[in-house]
């Protein structure tokens, strides 16, 4: 049997169309309801929801042996795990954005709101340019708006909520999807199990990420 922690949402949804279309799927986790952990043992996977963030800490601390988690999430936190198979699924980018107009003089330090300190941070050192940090959990955009930051650095998807809210995307330096990862420890005892799902998964993500 393996443990596979899956992204509360859309993003958790969709990883599990790819498991089904791979065989290994639970058609009673998709019924309306508050059931937490599903258990197909014909297909030897027993799957549970958890909050988006907290899927690495599950599957690095072995509670789950596999777990589906965007690699924004992998990049901010760097969790103790392997990282098998981009699923092409949850496609964004990691973006600076800041108010329409705005140009970065460097004559200062540079003020960031961000979800994302660790990966901000990398970025503006990797360009040498001094910046603080304001660390935001939701309304991200907000921040510039109301002086808070000058800029922020979020993940971006259709740019809507930019445009709506009259900011602009300055730089898109990353590109985020979701990633099939897994317990080192799981790996190497329940190797040819792990590796035939991840086999099956990736001919099925090509299917499902084509529609």
């Amino acid at each position: 049997m393996l443990d596979i922690a899956l992204p509360k949402g859309r993003l958790g949804e969709r990883a599990h169309a790819i498991l089904a279309a791979a065989g290994r799927g639970c058609p009673e986790i998709l019924e309306p309801g508050r059931r937490l952990v599903f258990e197909n043992a014909a297909a030897g996977v027993r799957f549970f929801w958890v909050k988006p963030s907290d899927v690495p800490i599950y599957v690095e601390r072995g509670a789950a042996d596999l777990g589906i988690a965007g690699k924004d999430i992998l990049l901010e936190h760097s969790p103790d795990v392997y990282e098998l198979l981009d699923l092409g699924i949850g496609r964004c980018s990691m973006c600076v954005a800041a108010p329409k107009g705005f140009r970065d003089s460097g004559e200062r330090t540079l003020r960031v709101a961000t979800k994302f300190p660790n990966i901000a941070r990398r970025h503006y050192a990797g360009r040498g340019r001094p910046i603080d940090i304001i660390k935001l959990n939701g309304s991200i955009e907000l921040a510039p708006l109301l002086g808070l930051s000058d800029v922020i650095v979020d993940l971006v998807e259709t740019g809507s909520t930019l445009r709506e809210n009259d900011l602009q995307v300055l730089e898109r330096f990353l590109g985020i999807s979701a990633r099939l990862i897994a317990n080192k420890a799981s790996c190497k005892f329940k190797y040819r199990d792990i590796m035939a799902l991840a086999g099956d998964a990736a001919g099925a993500a090509e299917g499902v990420c084509a529609k």
